[in-house]
């Protein structure tokens, strides 16, 4: 990956480079898709360009699956580093989790024991139950 490094830590960085370097998302092309559906804000305004440039003092909100990330550019990255060098380069500012923790669509789709229709055997004791009472 050669092309994976920027000059300068007062520069400006491509979006989609500055959420991989901070560890945010597992690839650039994961982060590209992120900001092309929308799941980007730059300084409070929707982001739909991967090439969209940050600059320290940026504030992106990035929607993930489970929470809401609000990050301060501090450094714009020159590698995809260890957690503890991707760290110095945002400040977090994202608000404490939600108590009502969100489902995702797995744990949505299961259903509840009991709801829904009856197995087969569950149908064949409420056939006896019903038989018993006539």
């Amino acid at each position: 990956m050669g092309g994976e490094t920027q000059p300068g830590s007062g520069s400006r960085q491509r979006i989609d480079k500055w959420l991989f370097f901070t560890r945010m998302v597992k690839s650039r092309s994961l982060a590209q898709s992120h900001v092309q559906s929308g799941h980007v804000r730059i300084n409070g305004e929707r982001c739909s360009q991967p090439s969209q440039m940050v600059k320290p003092g940026d504030r992106i909100e990035l929607t993930l699956e489970r929470r809401d990330i609000v990050l301060i550019v501090r450094l714009t990255g020159e590698r995809r580093g260890p957690y503890e060098e991707a760290r110095l380069l945002y400040d977090d500012q994202s608000p404490p989790p939600d108590e009502a923790k969100r489902l995702t669509p797995y744990e949505q789709a299961i259903r509840a024991t009991g709801a829904g229709r009856p197995t087969k055997k569950e149908r064949r004791a409420i056939d006896r139950l019903m038989s018993d009472e006539d």
